[in-house]
């Protein structure tokens, strides 16, 4: 079990960190790609994907097998029992999705800090793999252990990209991203409509989390798209997710293979 915070020390010490994507909550998927020893932490994208609590604690342990740390992206409706249960499992980090102002945010904080007057949440000492069961860990030590867990917030409504300034402002909020896609719905029009209009609303949050010492984060299907970002002063980067891998390489791959077979097989044939 690992017992320090990856993604909180990564963070402490002002150094990059690079995630990546998983929707399978096979712990194998985790495993491979803690094989490859070039990712900080895993996220699994559970806001896409099912799940039970039993899946998340396998999540963390394969991701602590490989020395990485573990996110978890929750949806808006039940996330305060999701991400409860996440942190119990051994989960670092936590990506919250849809909120809309520093008020949201606030009330989310509340319910993932633990109840004490230190820390002014709402989350009971939790007897499970993350303290080390039951005796290993005091009351104390449970409030300075859940106080190292790092929470981000996506930026995806036009509501939250109107009210950054506040929301960034919120102590506790450790790590922004931008999201394109449900910016555009929020704003109702199409994102290849106004890809432009966007892309300005991304770099006024990104500028937003670092006048207040926020660290933003990008997701980036390639390298080629991270210089951009590097330039903005961005350390912490996402790249490639587990479905968009497997999309594109059936699609590419699968597409030139009907191709040939359409075209009549093997020359021999």
């Amino acid at each position: 079990m690992m017992t320090e915070n990856k993604i909180r020390q990564l963070l402490e010490a002002g150094k990059p960190m690079l995630g990546t994507r998983i929707s399978a909550s096979w712990p194998v998927m985790t495993e491979a790609a803690g094989s490859t020893g070039l990712f900080d932490y895993v996220e699994f994208l559970a806001e896409y994907s099912p799940f039970d609590q039993y899946d998340l604690e396998n999540i963390a342990r394969a991701a602590e097998l490989h020395g990485m740390g573990s996110m978890i992206k929750v949806d808006f409706q039940n996330r305060g029992y999701v991400a409860q249960k996440a942190l119990a499992s051994g989960f670092q980090a936590i990506l919250f999705t849809d909120h809309h102002d520093a008020g949201q945010v606030e009330e989310t904080l509340r319910l993932v800090r633990a109840e004490s007057p230190a820390a002014g949440g709402l989350m009971g000492y939790t007897t499970r793999r993350w303290i080390g069961y039951r005796t290993s860990r005091s009351q104390t030590q449970f409030v300075e252990m859940s106080g190292k867990s790092v929470f981000a917030f996506m930026i995806e409504k036009r509501e939250a990209v109107d009210n950054i300034d506040s929301i960034c402002a919120v102590p506790g909020v450790d790590m922004i991203q931008f999201g394109a896609f449900d910016y555009s719905m929020s704003c109702g029009f199409e994102l290849s409509e106004r890809q432009a209009e966007v892309k300005e609303a991304e770099l006024k949050v990104i500028r937003t989390a670092l006048k207040h010492g926020k660290r933003p984060r990008a997701e980036i299907q390639s390298p080629d798209q991270a210089q951009y970002y590097l330039d903005l002063g961005v350390k912490d980067f996402s790249i490639g997710s587990e479905m968009a891998i497997m999309l594109a390489y059936w699609r590419t791959e699968g597409g030139r293979m009907r191709e040939l077979l359409s075209g009549g097989g093997a020359r021999g044939a």
